[in-house]
């Protein structure tokens, strides 16, 4: 018979309930090709009264997490409580036990997996977080170590699917706020959605592919978000005509030694391999200078590709166990620096409600000059003959994100502009 390794659950959410129960049924198959057989031996939870899946045994159930994470005989434990406290907590006192942990929490990895990481490798554990980014999508084991011989310059990525979603409905059409309602109907957005739009929830998660993909310490307060919320739908048919899609996408570049990350809606040619992206979707594309580009696809979230990604980690840790070896993560002694966000450079779409009356477009190009910004096109859209006001769309050349900051205080305090309706970067 395959020996037993014996597992510790931390919650019996969906996603814990989804795990043990496809332990259950695929238990046989899972141990003949591992050669070992996972035994779940105890699920902490909040509450041992309640009913639940039949496959969990009410034998099992505990409310006393010390009841895990102090038994010698449980090797490998599955956090799956979401939080950053006690989470985190309970995964350092698992690791510095010497057990293996697998974890779902983007939130605990993003912010203390630096850390956490270099623990597990002091007692010889594995600590494994597939599922904290992108699903079911087996995009950290790619980055950690499939692409271990790449020198990796950058990835782009579309890493929340309920922002994608919204994005794909404005783009149809929908302004924000019924995008939005819809995907609460669905069950893509929470109630309280900021989480999702305002980008920190792809923060957290570019901010654990940044760590990886260049082995450095940056944490979610180092990268730039810029959330969702003020686009209208007309950006959406604009950005069509001249042959963009508008996506919510989290970028990190290495340039000249020194990190790029940030998040925030960007323009992208239609041609882009991120363009087609729609619905509740994710893709991350990789540059590494052997493998060229390397896009990975697929449902970004969800129960059934979240417990797939942690059962997949907590497969390989088992694995492992086995074989006897543990995975590491080898991070240098020093970090790169991280680039401020106000010294990016890139191309903007601008939509500005002006007055309708000769010499706007100079005193504008000469507020985005001052500021040595020049511009590349400019479209007067729409205009209200009544009110005497117009809309114009301009894009311009590259230019240092300060001095875009600069040249729109410039613009708002013209007596000629109403409005500044967007400012959205455009991918270079």
């Amino acid at each position: 018979m395959a020996r037993p390794v014996k597992v510790g659950v931390l919650g019996a959410g969906i996603v814990g309930s989804g795990v043990i129960s496809v332990l259950a049924r695929k238990g046989d198959r899972i141990a003949q090709t591992l050669g070992a057989r996972i035994e779940v031996s105890r699920i902490l939870v909040r509450d041992v009264t309640r009913q639940r899946d039949a496959s969990i045994h009410r034998g099992l159930l505990t409310t006393d997490a010390e009841a895990i994470l102090d038994d010698p005989e449980i090797a490998v434990v599955v956090e799956l409580l979401g939080g950053e406290e006690p989470a985190r907590t309970y995964i350092e006192r698992a690791l510095s036990a010497g057990k293996h942990v697998v974890t779902a929490n983007k939130e605990v990895i993003a912010k203390h997996g630096y850390e956490l990481l270099q623990i597990a490798d002091r007692h010889r554990v594995n600590l494994f977080f597939e599922a904290s980014v992108g699903g079911g999508i087996p995009i950290i084991r790619v980055v950690r170590r499939d692409l271990v011989a790449n020198d990796i310059s950058q990835i782009q990525a579309i890493i929340n699917g309920t922002t994608n979603f919204i994005l794909t409905a404005m783009a149809d059409g929908r302004e924000y706020a019924d995008a939005l309602a819809e995907a609460q109907r669905l069950g893509y957005a929470e109630a309280d959605p900021r989480n999702d739009v305002e980008a920190t929830d792809a923060a957290y998660k570019l901010s654990i592919l940044t760590t990886l993909a260049f082995r450095a310490d940056v944490r979610p307060e180092r990268i730039h978000r810029i959330g969702i919320t003020d686009l209208a739908e007309k950006d959406f048919r604009y950005a069509s005509e001249m042959g963009y899609v508008v996506r919510l996408v989290a970028t990190a570049r290495l340039v000249d030694g020194v990190i790029e990350a940030n998040v925030h809606p960007t323009l992208l040619p239609r041609d882009h391999h991120l363009a087609s992206v729609n619905g509740v979707f994710n893709a991350v594309l990789i540059d590494g200078d052997e493998v060229d580009k390397l896009v990975l696809y697929g449902r970004g979230a969800g129960a059934q590709p979240t417990s797939s990604a942690v059962l997949a980690d907590l497969c390989a840790i088992v694995a492992d166990i086995v074989a006897g070896v543990a995975q590491r993560v080898d991070f240098p002694a020093t970090s790169p620096p991280v680039r401020a966000f106000g010294e990016t450079t890139a191309r903007f779409y601008l939509r500005l409600s002006v007055a309708d009356e000769p010499g706007v477009l100079a005193q504008i190009a000469r507020a985005l000059g001052d500021s040595g910004i020049s511009i590349a096109s400019c479209i007067q859209k729409e205009s209200d003959e009544e009110a005497r006001v117009a809309e114009i769309v301009i894009m311009t050349h590259t230019a240092r994100q300060s001095a875009m900051t600069e040249a729109l205080q410039k613009i708002l305090h013209l007596s000629c502009t109403r409005q500044v309706s967007a400012s959205i970067r455009v991918d270079r």
